[in-house]
């Protein structure tokens, strides 16, 4: 009885205070909880990518299992999320969203007790679907809020996220500083996922309540799972679809690829101790979180695929220095501008793929999973060439990334015409 009051007390506590802290931003509510979402499931995977030496060390992986463990999970949630996604226009969204939550932390908590390479990828294999209901169909309803803003309110998911993957890392190092590991960590992520579900369940109201985006517009959905599938079908075989679809997975190469092995490289090639690397890994993500702030009053006064163009320059430039320069204070500035000018590549792109499909918010994460069983390989691409010819030449691979955003970005033309048909749309 006690300790039920005592759980009830807890509750009632964290409402008040989520409550408060919702009212001081001038956001809506049901906003603020998506980006806090999206907050964590980045602090989460901020964490874990930084974590990787020393979860190596503990449970003795090898660079296959790693780009097994990096490639398995995403696959098979890539067999799920397409279901979720339609599901999500179609039924109600809100129990797939906190569903998803709860087993996002069940997860979380079963990884901080793994004993080893098969525990982690039977853990990782399910809280990677439940990141999908969790948080891409958050994203979804976020795009439903404001359809004219896709471009805008992405660059605040992205911001939101980046925080995360800053934060991720530090994170780490506070925790080995006091005396924890990579488990105490994932336990603690796992608490506060807790915490940030009853903010879901406070504020994730049923579209009865308006107060889901998306789940309004009901009318303009498809009205069965089989209607939804033929949709999203139809949506692949569309042109300006398939073009941001492909051009998000080779994106992928400069964003969460290279943070998977960034951590790797730094110990592995760079030779920096585990400690230090994170640090550096962090420098990677801290600036990026600066070009992400500035990125959002940036789209209100530039076009994003001008600036798009701008920045995969750079990057085609700032990597092969990166990977070539041996001093390490040269190279950690060359990682900090790879940081500052992939801001955007995510935010923007998406931004356009949900604008090719407007009133279909559920339906593109169908399409992007979809298309991700392709990316979702690469990781492991790497960790395979990595294993035979070392992490060092496998990481030239990336360079596909911002050269395949060079070629197939549109140009100024086509950029007019993709401006024009978004304005019409909205």
């Amino acid at each position: 009885m006690q300790d039920t009051n005592r759980t009830f007390l807890l509750y009632t506590k964290l409402k008040i205070f989520s409550t408060k802290f919702i009212r001081r931003i001038r956001l809506p509510a049901i906003l603020v909880v998506f980006l806090v979402i999206e907050f964590l499931d980045e602090l989460v995977y901020g964490a874990r990518e930084a974590s990787w030496p020393l979860i190596r060390n503990d449970l003795g992986l090898t660079y296959v299992q790693i780009g097994l463990i990096l490639s398995v999970p995403g696959l098979f949630s890539s067999l799920i999320e397409p279901l979720l996604g339609i599901m999500g226009d179609v039924w109600k969204r809100r129990v797939l969203i906190l569903g998803g939550g709860v087993v996002f932390t069940l997860s979380l908590l079963w990884i901080s007790q793994v004993g080893g390479f098969w525990g982690l990828i039977l853990a990782s294999s399910l809280l990677s679907p439940a990141s999908g209901a969790f948080v891409s169909l958050s994203q979804a309803s976020l795009m439903d809020a404001q359809p004219e803003r896709h471009d805008q309110n992405m660059a605040r998911w992205t911001f939101a996220g980046s925080l995360g993957v800053f934060g991720g890392p530090l994170v780490l190092s506070l925790a080995v500083a006091l005396g924890g590991d990579w488990r105490a960590l994932t336990l603690g992520l796992g608490i506060f996922s807790a915490v940030v579900l009853v903010l879901a369940f406070r504020f994730v109201h049923p579209p009865s309540a308006a107060a889901l985006p998306g789940e309004a517009e009901a009318g303009a959905a498809p009205v069965g799972f089989v209607d939804g599938m033929r949709n999203a079908m139809r949506a692949l075989r569309r042109g300006e679809v398939l073009r941001w679809l492909v051009l998000l997975e080779f994106s992928d190469l400069m964003l969460d690829v290279l943070y998977g092995y960034l951590a790797l490289y730094l110990v592995d090639v760079a030779g920096l101790s585990p400690q230090i690397a994170a640090l550096g890994v962090a420098v990677w993500t801290g600036v990026g979180l600066l070009g992400d702030f500035l990125l959002i009053p940036l789209l209100e006064r530039v076009n994003g695929l001008a600036y798009l163009r701008v920045s995969v320059v750079m990057e085609l430039l700032l990597f092969p220095a990166f990977l070539l320069l041996d001093a390490l204070p040269l190279k950690l500035v060359a990682l900090a501008l790879l940081g500052f000018f992939n801001s955007g590549w995510y935010s923007v792109l998406m931004g356009r793929l949900y604008s090719a499909m407007p009133g279909q918010s559920g339906t593109v994460m169908t399409v992007g999973n979809i298309a991700g069983w392709f990316g979702k390989l690469i990781p492991l691409r790497i960790g395979l060439a990595a294993q035979r010819f070392g992490l060092d030449a496998a990481m030239w691979l990336l360079l596909a990334g911002p050269l395949a955003l060079l070629i197939g970005l549109p140009g100024r033309e086509q950029r007019s015409q993709s401006d024009l048909s978004t304005r019409m749309d909205g």
